[in-house]
């Protein structure tokens, strides 16, 4: 099968779209599907290279608006690429009215990743055009059943949704850190990318009422400046290692020395919380808020985690110092997120439920 998917940025630029569609892309290829994807460069110089048995078309970016990179050459790839699925990925308006203006794949099947939620204008704008585009959709893939009930745009086009959650891949076995912390209850842990929306100031914010917990945050990000000075004005800057970006090995390391993972999301920008199946695939209990997203479908209150309402570092620390006191709470709800994970979340039961998907879409 001919797949083209088109997205706005691809590896190296690394973030939870980007990843998927790589992770997806290369996995269709390793199954001898010929794969293509249709995304931008960071500069005005086109390129196509192939990774990993995928072709990837970087075509010149002219400039950005509200976050969507502009490239008219993307429209006349459009045009010109053939396939019989064409899979786009959605917030990226401008592939997205490309696809829909030039596009004759045999049939077109979009991943809702998220709402636009930032971008106010630019959302209340581009919407009308949004819902021809998913009225054109053989198949809308939603990643939670909550996004389907709660996007203003999905509840539309429910009826035509399929749930296909994220997954990534079975971990490797973790290296065993050079000094090796205690698992007494103590070691929290935040992966992710330092946005607004993350909350880690939420979580800055809830470590004085837990002043025996340590964090250790993997991230960069624009908020990084301003959170590692609320740390210090919070006179927690000491119990706080900020890492940065870290290699796979170390990540995996990270997340086998932890005691609980954290994301104190405070947006409906945190769409599904995919850093969460990383600490269920480790058996690590997880604490985690509920912002009317996937989020809180992925981490399952009272079983493979406790959940919080957003913005609330009292509650945050309540849910940690429950954990931290329970080592056998913890262990339990360690264990059941790794069977959720197997179960729901690994990269090839995803694969074989968008196999479905495209399936169907061409009948």
């Amino acid at each position: 099968m001919r797949i083209l998917h088109i997205y706005k940025d691809y590896f190296p630029v690394v973030g939870g779209i980007e990843n998927h569609v790589r992770l997806l892309a290369e996995a269709q290829a390793a199954q001898s599907h010929t794969v293509t994807v249709l995304v931008t460069s960071l500069n005005r110089h086109s390129r196509v290279e192939s990774i990993n048995g995928v072709r990837v078309i970087f075509v010149s970016r002219w400039l950005n608006l509200s976050s969507a990179p502009l490239s008219v050459e993307l429209f006349q790839r459009a045009r010109e690429l053939r396939a019989e699925i064409t899979h786009l990925h959605s917030p990226y308006p401008v592939g997205e009215m490309a696809d829909y203006f030039w596009g004759h794949a045999r049939a077109t099947v979009l991943t809702y990743h998220s709402d636009i939620v930032r971008q106010k204008i630019m959302g209340a704008l581009y919407t009308p055009l949004l819902h021809r585009v998913l009225a054109r959709a053989r198949a809308i893939i939603a990643t939670s059943p909550n996004y389907i009930e709660t996007s203003r745009v999905l509840t539309r086009w429910r009826n035509k949704c399929a749930m296909v959650p994220l997954g990534i891949p079975i971990p490797s076995a973790p290296l065993v850190l050079n000094s090796p912390r205690s698992t007494n209850g103590k070691q929290l842990l935040f992966v992710g990318k330092l946005r607004y929306y993350k909350g880690v100031n939420d979580l800055l914010a809830a470590l004085p009422q837990i002043p025996d917990a340590q964090l250790t945050i993997v991230g960069t990000g624009p908020m990084e400046r301003e959170w590692k000075a609320l740390a210090q004005t919070l006179g927690v800057a000491a119990r706080v290692q900020w890492l940065g970006e870290i290699a796979d090995e170390t990540l995996r390391a990270q997340y086998a020395n932890c005691d609980i993972f954290v994301l104190p999301c405070s947006e409906r920008s945190e769409a599904f919380g995919a850093v969460q199946l990383e600490a269920m695939a480790a058996g690590k209990p997880i604490v985690s808020c509920d912002v009317h997203t996937g989020v809180a479908w992925v981490n399952q209150n009272e079983t493979t985690g406790l959940v919080t309402p957003p913005k609330n570092p009292d509650a945050l620390a309540q849910a940690l110092r429950r954990l931290m006191d329970d080592a056998a709470l913890r262990a339990r709800m360690g264990a059941a997120g790794r069977a959720r994970f197997t179960r729901e979340f690994t990269l090839d039961v995803m694969v074989e439920r968008v196999a479905r998907v495209y399936e169907n879409a061409l009948t």
